[in-house]
C-alpha cells in the first residue's frame, strides 16, 4: 500500500477523497516534524515513532578497504505496539495454517 492507496481507503470511510488527503497529509507531516524535533510520538495500540542518533563512526570501503569515517547522523526509527504486532502475527498465523 502507498500513500494514494492509503488515501483512497481513508476515503472509504469518511466519504470525501479531498478531506481524507488533508487528513493524512496532516498525520504523516505532524510525526515527521515531531519526530524531527526530537520527540517521540507514540500511538496505542500501534507504535512509536521517534529520532534515533548513530554516532560517528570508522567504516571500511569494501571494493579498497581504506577506512571511511562516517559522520554522526540521525535517524527515524519505528517500534510497533503489541496490538499491531498481535494483529500481524495473527494473519500470518492464519495463512501458514491454511496451506
Amino acid at each position: 500500500m502507498n500513500k494514494r492507496d492509503l488515501i483512497d481507503a481513508v476515503s472509504g470511510r469518511m466519504g470525501d477523497k479531498k478531506t481524507a488527503t488533508e487528513a493524512v497529509n496532516a498525520v504523516l507531516q505532524t510525526i515527521q516534524e515531531t519526530v524531527a524535533r526530537g520527540d517521540k510520538v507514540s500511538i496505542s495500540g500501534f507504535g512509536v515513532f521517534e529520532k534515533q542518533v548513530r554516532p560517528a563512526r570508522t567504516a571500511r570501503n569494501p571494493a579498497t578497504g581504506a577506512a571511511v569515517k562516517v559522520p554522526r547522523t540521525s535517524v527515524p526509527k519505528f517500534r510497533a505496539g503489541a496490538d499491531f504486532k498481535a494483529m500481524v502475527n495473527a494473519k500470518r498465523a492464519a495463512r501458514s495454517s491454511s496451506r
